[in-house]
């Protein structure tokens, strides 16, 4: 039987001209198949850091534990699901903050009602809590839905040198 365009008949599919004739042409794949892997609950294992924050500026501290957070480290990094690990920051109270951010940045809070804004300077903030500059600046650069709030869930702070983590194993980030 001849070739119709190069392909050899009886391979595949028919040829619209030729129905009648039987002739068909092969069905080749042109390239290798591969099927993307996605990480999911199963397939993911998440693993514990404690990330010292002494002498650490907030800001560059933060992008790098939103990035650990989301998972964006890991070469099975998926956008849509939890595929993070666990984060532990201890001596959240020894933060630097460039510049005069220290005087001059200011923390909005407000309560919903009228007359209910109060603000409060970094250095105050620092003062009183300084857990919340460290997870204030994380949760900001998470996602602003149900898989950011589950992934800021996996971030612990702590003021001092002391966690209760140290069941989990975590291991130290510089």
């Amino acid at each position: 039987m001849p070739f119709f365009l190069g392909v050899p008949p009886g391979t595949g599919y028919l040829c619209a001209p030729f129905q009648n004739q039987n002739y068909t042409f092969q069905k080749t794949m042109r390239h290798l198949s591969y099927k993307t892997k996605f990480a999911n609950k199963e397939t993911h294992k998440a693993e514990w850091f404690v990330i010292d924050a002494t002498n650490q500026t907030v800001g560059r501290m933060a992008t790098r534990i939103a990035s650990i957070l989301r998972g964006k480290h890991k070469p099975t990094y998926t956008p849509h699901a939890d595929a993070g690990d666990f984060v532990i920051v201890i001596n959240a109270d020894k933060v630097v903050f460039t510049g005069d951010k220290l005087n001059q940045k200011i923390y909005l809070n407000f309560s919903g009602y009228p007359g209910g804004k109060k603000e409060e300077a970094a250095k105050d903030l620092l003062a009183r809590k300084p857990e919340a500059i460290v997870e204030r600046a994380v949760k900001g650069m998470l996602p602003k839905n149900r898989l950011g709030r589950a992934m800021y869930r996996k971030l612990h702070v702590y003021k001092g040198d002391q966690h209760p983590h140290a069941a989990q194993k975590p291991t130290e980030l510089k």
